[in-house]
């Protein structure tokens, strides 16, 4: 049986170190062009396919959607029961068939033509001249590879591909499947050059970190990538005292927010924090004469500070650099907007 596995995922393996090599070579100015019209696409990607291939649309959809490419799955049975009116003139669509002459699909044709939408095809067809057929000696069930003419190109396509404004080759050698009828090679390919495309796609765009945080807001990804804004003690929860403020009333305040810290304030502007730590130390030094000073006087200066739009993990990096709590979040021009402290961050499964 673990023969068996090792064989599955070699073959698939091949089949994607074959769709490398015609990435790189005679399938790199259809691929260029397919990133250019997704680029250009002024409404959404609508993506479809039936089938196994359609759960690799719907697939292929998410990982565009969530790496900054507007895309939608369509499936092409509902399209044909009205849900065709998701398709605009403005739109790019991404048709996948291993055949090439899925009906369902191929119905679809004359409305994507109709309102000049451009349509970029992912079919098993073997467009790029010279593709390997190597190893389909090996398999007892080889796919059949498409007649050829004598400089070695197809001398015909699918349905599909040949009504495509650009034809991606997902040609294999082999299905991994021992009949060589269940998609698996082809499907992984599928699955691979639709990563490839939105990756790509997502650089081209300059698709940040903040670009991905934004469209993930929920579950653990999203609390990883959370923002210090959504995390900080903000209002009558921040602990805030002037530089003349008396230390008892400087002691009251940080209890009585139970923070462990109190931020000193001239206005609005930060000048100054004082911790528990500061506290400790000054009473060695200085014993119940501390009881006498104000807060101007126990305070450390230029205390270490935060972007309210910085991530959490950010925020984190710091404190476990300075070796400190917490952290004072300040604008641009000083000014105290709250205040994040280490276990505000065990929210985001960061510590």
């Amino acid at each position: 049986m673990k023969n068996i596995g090792e064989n599955v995922v070699r073959i698939e393996a091949q089949a994607l170190t074959a769709l490398a090599d015609r990435i790189a070579g005679p399938m790199a100015a259809a691929f260029q062009r397919a990133v250019d019209l997704m680029f250009c696409c002024a409404g959404r990607l609508v993506v479809t396919g039936m089938g196994k291939s359609g759960l690799i649309a719907r697939k292929i959809a998410a990982t565009l959607s969530s790496t900054g490419t507007p895309a939608l799955y369509l499936h092409p049975v509902e399209a044909l029961h009205g849900d065709l009116g998701m398709v605009v003139r403005g739109d790019v669509v991404l048709a996948l068939s291993a055949s090439g002459e899925t009906e369902e699909i191929l119905a679809l044709l004359a409305t994507i033509k109709r309102l000049q939408v451009p349509l970029i095809s992912m079919t098993g067809d073997e467009i790029c001249a010279g593709a390997s057929l190597e190893n389909q000696s090996q398999n007892p069930h080889p796919v059949s590879p498409k007649p050829r003419d004598k400089g070695g190109a197809p001398s015909s396509v699918s349905t599909l591909a040949a009504a495509a404004d650009v034809a991606l080759d997902c040609s294999i050698a082999q299905e991994a499947c021992a009949l060589g009828l269940a998609p698996t090679a082809s499907t992984t390919t599928m699955l691979a050059l639709g990563d490839a495309l939105a990756v790509t796609l997502s650089e081209r765009r300059g698709f940040k970190e903040e670009d991905f945080a934004n469209l993930h807001p929920g579950g653990k990804l999203g609390k990883r990538l959370a923002r210090v804004e959504s995390l900080m003690h903000t209002g009558e929860a921040l602990p805030c005292v002037t530089p003349s403020t008396r230390m008892p009333d400087v002691i009251y305040e940080m209890s009585r927010k139970k923070l462990g810290v109190t931020a000193v304030i001239d206005g609005e502007k930060l000048v100054g924090i004082i911790s528990d730590g500061d506290l400790r130390r000054l009473l060695e030094k200085r014993g119940k004469d501390v009881m006498d000073m104000t807060a101007g006087e126990a305070m450390t200066r230029s205390p270490k500070t935060v972007a309210s739009r910085e991530f959490a993990a950010t925020a984190l990096g710091i404190m476990e650099e300075k070796k400190i709590t917490s952290l004072m979040v300040v604008d641009a021009t000083g000014k105290l907007e709250g205040i994040v402290h280490l276990h505000d961050l065990w929210t985001t499964e960061l510590v």
